[in-house]
């Protein structure tokens, strides 16, 4: 991570890291609940977390057709 940081380039791509990464994990924990796994094990984590990833995508696919066509 420092020597990523300690280019121009990696410290560009990181500053991106919280416009485009950092405000889905804001609004998926609370809005959806998601302090904790409920489930125990890397890939019950992993399905359990695509699961969540895929609901916040088609929430947002859904607000946006809605407002289109309203």
């Amino acid at each position: 991570m420092r020597q990523t940081l300690a280019t121009e380039t990696g410290r560009a791509r990181y500053a991106l890291r919280k416009i485009t990464i950092e405000p889905v994990y804001g609004q998926i924990k609370p809005k959806r609940g998601m302090a904790w796994f409920m489930r125990r094990g890397r890939a019950a984590v992993q399905s359990e977390w695509r699961l969540v990833t895929a609901t916040h995508n088609l929430l947002k696919l859904h607000s946006h057709w809605t407002a289109a066509t309203a």
